[in-house]
């Protein structure tokens, strides 16, 4: 299961032409509501709010093996798991509606976005990894940090709606994906017409629409809608451990980096290339009087790892 909202607010950058301050402060303040970098001229400092931070297997799943907190009731909908030890940083979100394939109940919605409330004004998150708990299913925020949607059973309509809102998607070869909703006589509401041509083009995605066509791993990846495609497991989550792998890649690289990396991207993609430096040079500018980078140089001298604090 897998997504993560990444829905940007139009006019947030304002007037480039403005000046350089008002550009920096609208880079500050997207960069994520209660995160406040030294020099920043916009956004409060809030501490990290505390979301519900437990997981059992979904039924026939394998046990977790290491460091994983505390168990849920066997209803929730959500699953939220923060990893331990050297996973420390990366949070599973795992959907657990086996009942309703599923399917985005109004109560699963409200915990989906009070867990993305809770985690984008969580320093310590690193990366985020959202996946089904159902076995065979993958369905169904606006996130600072990299979000990977794993993708090991079937994601239609909405479920690839909101994979497509994460950075990164992969799937295994048997899983299958597509937008259906022209089948119902309806068109994909949840962001679909809009991020699926930016994700493989607009001729091939008003194929895809027009058509309701579904495709499985190796076709998706041949079209670029996914990044990375892998022969399905017998634990049936060879797509989430893959994401676990690129999420273990990211961590030791700096916090607020990877938030301004994400944010100088996201931003500048949907804008000319010549208005898309200037926003990364104002978010690079947020990166210079912070902590993290001044430990990166000195790590670098003493050559040893870095000890980032997202400061």
């Amino acid at each position: 299961m897998a997504a993560a909202v990444a829905a940007a607010a139009p006019g947030a950058l304002g007037s480039l032409h403005a000046g350089g301050a008002r550009l920096v402060a609208a880079c500050s303040a997207r960069l994520c509501p209660g995160l406040r970098l030294p020099g920043s001229l916009a956004g409060r400092r809030v501490g990290p709010a505390i979301w519900a931070q437990g997981w059992v297997p979904a039924a026939g799943g394998p046990a977790p093996k290491r460091g994983y907190s505390s168990e849920m009731k066997t209803e929730d909908e959500l699953r939220v798991r923060h990893l331990e030890e050297e996973n420390r940083g990366i949070v599973v979100l795992g959907i657990n509606r086996a009942y309703g394939k599923n399917a985005l109940s109004k109560n699963l919605i409200k915990m989906l976005s009070k867990a993305v409330d809770a985690l984008k004004s969580d320093k310590k998150v690193r990366t985020i990894i959202i996946r089904s708990e159902v076995p065979g299913i993958f369905c169904a925020a606006n996130l600072p940090v990299p979000t990977i949607a794993a993708i090991d059973g079937l994601a239609l309509g909405g479920g690839l709606e909101l994979a497509l809102a994460c950075d990164i998607r992969v799937a295994a070869s048997s899983a299958k994906m597509g937008l259906v909703e022209t089948k119902l006589a309806i068109i994909p509401g949840g962001g679909g017409t809009q991020r699926l041509p930016r994700a493989i083009g607009m001729s091939l995605a008003k194929e895809l629409i027009f058509s309701a066509r579904v495709l499985d791993g190796q076709e998706a990846k041949a079209v670029g809608l996914i990044s990375h495609v892998l022969e399905q497991n017998q634990e049936g989550d060879a797509a989430y451990r893959k994401a676990l792998d690129l999420a273990r890649e990211f961590l030791p690289q700096g916090p607020v980096a990877m938030r301004v990396a994400k944010l100088a991207i996201n931003q500048g993609m949907e804008v000319d290339l010549v208005t898309g430096l200037a926003i990364e040079e104002a978010c690079y500018a947020q990166t210079i009087p912070t902590k993290d980078r001044l430990e990166g140089l000195l790590a670098f001298k003493e050559k040893r790892p870095p000890r980032y604090k997202g400061e």
